[in-house]
């Protein structure tokens, strides 16, 4: 789904928010074999039942780009992804866990060397399906101003 959103009409404090994902074996077998991560954390059951955590664990990074394609909703042409910045892995998700995201507009803030651009942060919040947090990270969208 194709909208024009210009950086003027992102308003601080608006929040949307994603369905939920269940994570599955198949997603930590196959994010392992795009990364090459084949910590026994994710991968030996027998290992992980002598961790804190006693069962495998997805990876944070998998955890984190299930929660991004999931935030990804709306094709903005006037608006492209900088990047993500303080991102935090809080608690563990299991195989198993259903996550959703929580997507606040944290910011807005001018770009210092083009008028015509500004900064849009966003904060993320990915939780469980026992509303524990999981994952927090900012992402900042590079956007275009109205008429400039």
């Amino acid at each position: 789904m194709e909208q024009v959103i210009y950086y003027e009409d992102y308003e601080i404090g608006s929040v949307r928010e994603s369905i939920g994902r269940t994570i599955t074996e198949t997603d930590v077998v196959l994010h392992a074999g795009q990364t090459g991560d084949f910590f026994p954390h994710h991968m030996d059951a027998e290992f992980a039942k002598g961790t804190e955590f006693g069962q495998r664990i997805a990876h944070g990074t998998l955890t984190f780009c299930v929660a991004v394609g999931m935030t990804a909703n709306v094709i903005n042409p006037v608006a492209f992804s900088y990047g993500y910045d303080h991102l935090r892995f809080i608690n563990p998700v299991f195989i198993g866990d259903t996550i959703h995201v929580k997507v606040t507009i944290k910011e807005k803030r001018d770009h210092k060397k083009r008028e015509d651009m500004g900064f849009v942060v966003e904060a993320l919040e990915v939780y469980n399906q026992r509303s524990e947090l999981v994952l927090v990270a900012e992402h900042l969208l590079l956007c275009e101003k109205r008429g400039k």
